[in-house]
């Protein structure tokens, strides 16, 4: 069988931690008297912490002393650190499992390339890190998506051409990302936000076992 580089991003595509950073962001939007609600954490997903907050003040019409800015970034972080302690394996996304097991069963090497800096943390709590045979997070890039650099670093982790590996991804900016890296784009969610992926389903009950066949054999 051939050999494929599966890259896999991580929050919206193996566990919803999307939902944890809502919670910590709106927090301290309140704090700071600015609304922030679904559609404004939409423009933030796969975006790093020093843009978001950025994007946030802006939409707040605010500016702030760059000691606060430091002290809010840190007090959002331990916020959603809190979140992500409690974690456990049942917050994996539906059938994320079975695609890992179906890659490791053909011996396919799986790479995580996310902007998160808690990676590591977040898929030892939900016992899946030993699936991964390389992890490339926030603290290993130091451009952001859609800058392909993450995925291109988690490529050669796995040692595998860009050509020759397959991203999955839930946000714009993370497809932008695959396409830019020359690799294969599988978007997760919808169709009108994701349009531009190669690829595009819900989520992974939508794949079969046969896709995936079909990517690694292609």
């Amino acid at each position: 069988m051939n050999k494929k580089g599966f890259i896999f991003d991580l929050d919206g595509v193996i566990v919803d931690t999307a939902k944890y950073h809502f919670l910590a962001w709106q927090k301290l939007a309140k704090g700071l008297d600015i609304n922030f609600t679904e559609k404004e954490n939409e423009q933030l997903k796969g975006v790093s912490r020093v843009r978001s907050l950025e994007k946030i003040l802006t939409w707040g019409n605010k500016t702030i002393s760059d000691q606060l800015f430091q002290d809010l970034m840190g007090k959002k972080n331990e916020e959603y650190l809190g979140y992500i302690a409690e974690m456990d394996d049942s917050e994996i996304l539906p059938d994320v499992p079975r695609v890992l097991q179906y890659l490791k069963t053909n011996k396919q090497p799986i790479s995580l390339g996310s902007a998160s800096k808690n990676a590591r943390t977040i898929l030892e709590r939900v016992h899946i890190i030993s699936d991964f045979d390389a992890i490339v997070d926030g603290n290993d890039v130091s451009k952001a998506k859609p800058d392909p650099e993450v995925f291109l670093i988690a490529a050669k982790e796995i040692n595998m051409k860009p050509e020759d590996c397959i991203v999955f991804e839930d946000s714009v900016a993370g497809v932008e990302a695959a396409n830019a890296a020359n690799m294969i784009s599988i978007g997760i969610g919808s169709k009108d936000v994701l349009g531009h992926a190669d690829y595009v389903f819900n989520d992974f009950t939508e794949m079969s076992d046969d896709f995936l066949k079909s990517l690694i054999e292609n």
